[in-house]
Order: structure tokens, then C-alpha cells, then sequence
């Protein structure tokens, strides 16, 4: 048996390189990441091609490997190069995330000594870590010190667990769901939806509220309907709100929405997964107000602080009911349990095995300080701004009502034939193009294009470019359209 085990050892040594072979590995890795951004600029920020990655497929998995560098050709090839380039200040498409550098130095230090940030016992470093950064978004939002959070893979589990919490404490059982209305808008993003399924609530009354002329939540219009569901015996128990909206970037009037959320005792959760962070810089929060009213909120530093993807939080401003609908314990924990000096991240979500997020949100705020990130989040409301008024000096372009945050929505009207069939094509012909990327969607039954800032690698001159493009773009979808029409199709 001893001979075997010694065996087994040795044909695994491979997996613990000595440091030549470390040295050797990371001078190919960094050579390759340098690469990438050093090109960043000049790279196209959207790629169609044939093969879409297919060459992965190409090169399965063996008994034994390949050289390093043949790896990060693969990589080089068939991930880094089809598609979107998040990385790209070009993305200027759904909402971009960010994937600054001293972020992944902290993954890169997270990996390495794989420290567990679940439970405060194992490494109560990385539980308060990960609570100061939870503490801090809380005092930003202006949440009491009763707040409680955790750091999630985004928005969608972080409205998840906000839901679930907003369930259990307005005391909705199974046989209440029935009766149970929850209050949002068209404009909420469709993890909402989801997340109400998955929380057991695909059966409750959903109301969705009319829209103001600016896509937010008419607030009057919210009045009437809660009191029309309480004279009708119903119980309403939760209103969500945005920050934000995907689609527009709209803010709903939160101050008003709290009035009535407070006035029934109704649970009222923000999502702030994208304009959160504009509270940083004075402008944003002449534009966000109320926030800190709110019961819950979801925010992504993936986004507004520019944090590479898989970084989003869930905050309750009273951090109890959070604990009281995911704390969960087992025997073999016992030992865990007698140590914990703050709340761990294990009772405040659906996770237990989780990845170290705070590191890659800590370092580079403490090594960059506030400053950047404050300057940086507010050029894009400025840029947004100024991207707007240029778009109106072109002849046909509609653009839509003036931003609240850093979204954009315009659409090109051509003097004959289908609007929303000549935007289909012209979306599709900036695809093509590929210089910066912008993504569409469709309100009332209109197709927009949409111009969504927040890559901190976002500024003038690639909004410049952008313009440029879509007027290259228009006038090749004008003379397709025209020589589609002399030869009669």
C-alpha cells in the first residue's frame, strides 16, 4: 500500500511546479495579458467570426498536456478574440463591467492562497474584509449600522436574496402567496422575474406600474393601485424600485415610492445594480436621492466601480432579517460556530463555498484611493451627456428623453420605409463593423439603439469614434436599402 500511495505522489508532483516552472508559466501568462492591453485601443471591441471558438472543441482534453504557450494560443484564439471584448472602452452595450488591473492582482493573490471567506472561524481576515466593503457601500447608501451584506456573483442572485428576505420578513407563507402583490415596473430587469419564481413567488399577484414620459415609476399611479389591493383584501408586501433601469437608465422617484412603501408597511427593495455607485460623485447624487429609505438594495461593483465580472451585493438595511432567512448550520460546524466575531457571508446567502470577492473590491480602492473612481464614474454621466446633444445635430436621428444616468436611447428615421426595420439593420451593420459595440432593445413595440457608458476605459475620443461609426453605418444601410429597392425586392 505504501508503495502505491509513493507512486500516486510522484505522478502527481506535476501539480505542485517548483519555482523555475512557476517563473516559467507566469512570464508566458503576463506576457500574454500584456499583450491584450497593450492592444486594447487599436482591437476591434466586437468580433463576428465563423468559427466562434470552435477550435477549443478542436483540442479535448488528454491523458497528458500541452506546453503553456500552446494553452494561451488556444485561449488567444478561440476566447479572446470572438465576440465582445468586455474589456474594451468600445463596449458601450447592455451595461458594461469593468476588469481593472489591480483587480486581478487580487484574484490572482485570492487564488493563490485559496482562502475561504464563507465562515469567519477558517480566516477571519477575509470575513472582515469582505464586511468593511459591505459596511462601506452601506454608509454610501446611508443605511444605519443594523446593515448587513454579502459580496455575490452579481445582480441576479444579489435581487434573489433580497427577495427572499423581503418574503420571510413581511411573513409570506405558502398559503398567503396567493394574496401577495408585489409592485414593479416593465422596466425591471428580468432577473426580478426569475428570482420571484425561484423564491416560490411565481404565484403571487404581480402589478406592473405605469410609466412616467422618462420610463420611471409613476409614482401616483403606484398609490392607487396599493389601495386598491388593500380594499380588495390582497397584501401587498413588496415594492421594487430602480436605480437605474437596464434599458433606459432610468431612476425611479424613490423618495415618493418610500412614502408609500412606509405608509402600508410595504418591504421596498432598489435595484441599484447599475447606478448605484454614481451616488460617489455629486452629480449622481443630485440625481439618486431616498436610496437610504429603502429596506434593501442591490448594487455591482462590476459595474459602477469597474471590478472585473462576478462581483455584486446584497444589502439589508436590517441586517437581522437578512440572517434570519439564510443562516443555516450542521453538526460538522460545531467547531466553526464558538468563533465567529462577525456575521460570516455563509449566513447572509444561498452560499457556502463561495470565492474570496473581497480582495479583488479592496485592493484596488485602498491602493487607488477613492479619487479615480469618484472622477472616473462621473465623466460618464458628463459623457453620456455630451454623446446625446451630438447625436441631435445628426439629420433624422430621434433621441430619446434626456439621461438620468449614462444610457442613451436614439433612433435613426428614414425619410421612406420601416423605422424599426431600418434600426434593426443599422444595429446589425455596427455588429458588423465592430469598432465599438452597441447594443438595441425595443420599448412599446419601438426599436431603439442604445448607448449604455460606464466602461472606465470609456472616453472622448471613443464616443467620437462611436458617432463616426454610425453615421458610416446609416449611410450604408441607406444605399443597401436603395439598391434593394431598384432591383425590386
Amino acid at each position: 500500500m505504501l508503495n502505491k500511495i509513493k507512486a500516486l505522489a510522484k505522478a502527481s508532483q506535476e501539480l505542485e511546479p517548483n519555482q523555475e516552472a512557476r517563473a516559467s508559466f507566469r512570464k508566458q501568462v503576463i506576457a500574454h495579458s500584456e499583450n491584450f492591453l497593450e492592444n486594447i485601443e487599436e482591437s476591434p471591441a466586437y468580433v463576428l467570426t465563423a468559427d466562434q471558438g470552435i477550435g477549443l472543441l478542436e483540442s479535448p482534453l488528454q491523458e497528458t498536456g500541452i506546453t503553456m504557450q500552446t494553452a494561451l494560443d488556444l485561449v488567444g484564439h478561440n476566447v479572446d478574440r470572438p465576440g465582445l471584448n468586455p474589456a474594451s472602452g468600445g463596449h458601450l452595450g447592455y451595461i458594461p463591467g469593468g476588469g481593472i488591473y489591480l483587480s486581478a492582482l487580487g484574484d490572482y493573490l485570492a487564488d493563490i492562497t485559496n482562502r475561504y471567506a464563507g465562515i469567519f472561524f477558517p480566516n477571519p481576515g477575509a470575513v472582515r474584509m469582505e464586511n468593511m466593503m459591505i459596511r462601506w457601500m452601506a454608509q454610501l447608501v446611508g443605511y444605519p449600522k443594523t446593515a448587513a451584506g454579502t459580496l455575490l456573483s452579481g445582480g441576479s442572485l444579489a435581487n434573489l436574496t433580497c427577495i427572499v428576505t423581503a418574503r420571510d420578513a413581511q411573513g409570506i407563507r405558502a398559503r398567503e402567496v396567493e394574496r401577495a402583490v408585489i409592485y414593479l415596473t416593465t422596466q425591471a430587469h428580468h432577473c426580478i422575474t426569475k428570482s420571484l419564481r425561484i423564491a416560490g413567488l411565481g404565484e403571487a399577484i404581480v402589478r406592473y406600474v405605469p410609466l412616467d414620459p422618462h420610463f420611471r415609476m409613476d409614482s401616483k399611479a403606484l398609490a392607487k393601485l396599493v389601495e386598491t389591493d388593500l380594499a380588495q383584501g390582497l397584501k401587498p408586501f413588496l415594492i421594487v424600485a430602480a436605480a437605474g433601469t437596464t434599458d433606459t437608465g432610468a431612476v425611479d422617484p424613490i423618495d415618493q415610492i418610500a412614502d408609500i412603501a412606509q405608509a402600508h408597511n410595504i418591504w421596498l427593495h432598489v435595484d441599484a445594480a447599475y447606478g448605484g455607485f454614481f451616488l460617489l460623485c455629486e452629480e449622481g447624487r443630485k440625481i439618486i436621492t431616498g436610496l437610504h429609505r429603502s429596506d434593501s438594495i442591490v448594487m455591482d461593483p462590476h459595474k459602477g466601480l469597474f471590478l472585473p465580472y462576478g462581483t455584486g451585493a446584497a444589502i439589508v438595511k436590517d441586517g437581522k432579517r437578512l440572517a434570519e432567512s439564510h443562516h443555516y448550520t450542521a453538526n460538522y460546524l460545531q467547531d466553526a460556530r464558538k468563533y465567529d466575531g462577525e456575521m460570516s457571508p455563509a449566513d447572509l446567502s444561498p452560499e457556502l463555498t463561495r470565492h474570496f470577492r473581497g480582495l479583488r473590491m479592496w485592493l484596488p480602492l485602498k491602493v487607488h484611493g477613492l479619487a479615480p473612481f469618484r472622477a472616473s464614474i462621473e465623466e460618464k454621466l458628463w459623457l453620456s451627456r455630451w454623446f446625446r446633444e451630438q447625436l441631435m445635430e445628426i439629420p433624422n436621428m430621434e433621441v430619446g428623453p434626456f439621461p438620468d444616468l449614462s444610457v442613451v436611447l436614439y433612433r435613426y428615421l428614414p425619410s421612406t420605409g420601416d423605422a424599426n426595420q431600418f434600426n434593426e439593420k443599422l444595429t446589425q451593420r455596427i455588429h458588423e463593423d465592430g469598432r465599438i459595440f452597441l447594443s438595441s432593445t425595443k420599448i412599446d413595440g419601438i426599436f431603439y439603439l442604445r448607448l449604455a457608458c460606464l466602461s472606465f476605459r470609456t472616453h472622448l475620443h471613443t464616443l467620437q469614434q462611436c458617432l463616426q461609426m454610425i453615421q458610416d453605418c446609416i449611410q450604408q444601410v441607406q444605399q443597401e436599402t436603395l439598391e434593394e429597392a431598384q432591383n425590386g425586392k
